[in-house]
């Protein structure tokens, strides 16, 4: 293990036999429980609030990254192309104190001035953003958080990872719930959604790509799929940008705090850089001085993806020069249908009789 890299759980829970196995009984229990909520929800038992605006929400079935920030941000953009005030809702992950999470800092960079609100009671959180001038609400993670009524649900599922654990050596994705596995509803829960993405389509090749897209349909027969990649756009530092070619050829070190490392990993190494060091920390994880040493060396850049810089940033000139690598959301497949969706929020609900 890498100097100061920390073990991430789905490492560990990727491991087939041994003491991991034991997890299948809670797993079990959380998969009950999560059942046992989706059926009251379902047939009404569970209140459900509006936030008196559209809402959209983008989610997926597992603990991890799908690639949703990207898509907000896709998202955010599309509905402001057309006029609208889009605002941004999330939990809050990573958030210091009363500031701002890293994913709504990285946001806010990109986005300007759209409002952003992060709440773990998202009804609550979607009344202050209907307060800041917000006339579309988009729900991040939003999913399993069914006390706020969406007007659509798309459920992103990266294809590297379909249900949130890597492929192992036999090219097998094991789907279980936690804390077996990354799971937070069973894979038939995508029959609830409006539309589907399929993030990353590019890093799997055609075989599994079609294999994976037949078994979307048999979970979800009819519901519309987007195919989408991760669109490198540049690399910035500081108030410096370069273009990506600038990597090729390149030794690099990189670092990285994110659900899918492996997913950024193989886009440096495409862009034609050679990784030297790859540090791998949990989602979300809170960079400190001694995480970046030895990093660098021989004057090998260090880069980074758009949410790990917003933290590296706060560590000043300890943490040397970073680049981060700037990712837009491109949709290669399923765009017509995508947006049909979306343009169905923009109609004004009829108000109930």
């Amino acid at each position: 293990m890498a100097r100061g890299t920390k073990t991430r759980p789905e490492d560990v829970l990727a491991r087939r036999g041994g003491a991991v196995e034991a997890l299948w009984a809670p797993a079990l229990l959380f998969g009950l429980a999560s059942e046992v909520r989706r059926r009251l929800y379902d047939g009404g038992l569970l209140p459900v609030a509006r936030a008196g605006v559209p809402v959209v929400s983008l989610g997926n079935l597992s603990a991890g990254g799908t690639g949703k920030t990207p898509f907000a941000l896709w998202l955010a953009k599309w509905f402001q192309a057309r006029g609208h005030k889009p605002g941004l809702l999330s939990r809050g992950y990573g958030r210091k104190g009363d500031g701002p999470g890293d994913e709504a800092r990285m946001l806010q960079a990109r986005l300007g001035g759209a409002p952003q609100v992060e709440d773990p009671d998202r009804v609550r959180g979607a009344k202050a953003l209907v307060a800041k001038g917000a006339d579309v609400v988009l729900l991040d993670d939003g999913f399993q958080h069914r006390r706020l009524a969406r007007d659509v649900d798309l459920v992103l599922v990266d294809a590297t990872r379909p249900f949130g654990l890597p492929y192992d050596a036999r090219g097998r994705a094991l789907a279980a719930p936690l804390p077996r596995g990354l799971l937070r509803e069973r894979p038939a829960a995508l029959a609830r959604a409006d539309g589907i993405v399929l993030t990353r389509a590019d890093q799997v090749d055609g075989t599994r790509r079609a294999e994976l897209l037949a078994r979307i349909e048999r979970l979800a027969p009819g519901t519309p799929v987007a195919i989408a990649r991760h669109a490198p756009v540049r690399l910035v530092g500081g108030n410096e940008a370069r273009p990506l070619d600038t990597l090729r050829g390149c030794d690099v070190d990189l670092v990285s705090g994110i659900g899918n490392p492996e997913a950024f990993e193989r886009t440096v190494r495409d862009l034609g850089a050679s990784v030297r060091e790859h540090r791998r920390f949990p989602d979300h994880h809170a960079y400190t001085e001694g995480d970046l040493v030895g990093l660098g060396e021989g004057g090998r850049w260090i880069v980074t993806t758009q949410k790990d810089a917003v933290k590296l940033a706060d560590l000043g000139a300890a943490a040397g020069p970073v680049w981060a690598l700037e990712v837009d959301l491109a949709i290669d497949g399923g765009l017509g249908a995508l947006e049909a969706l979306l343009e169905k929020v923009l109609v004004p609900r009829r108000s109930a009789p």
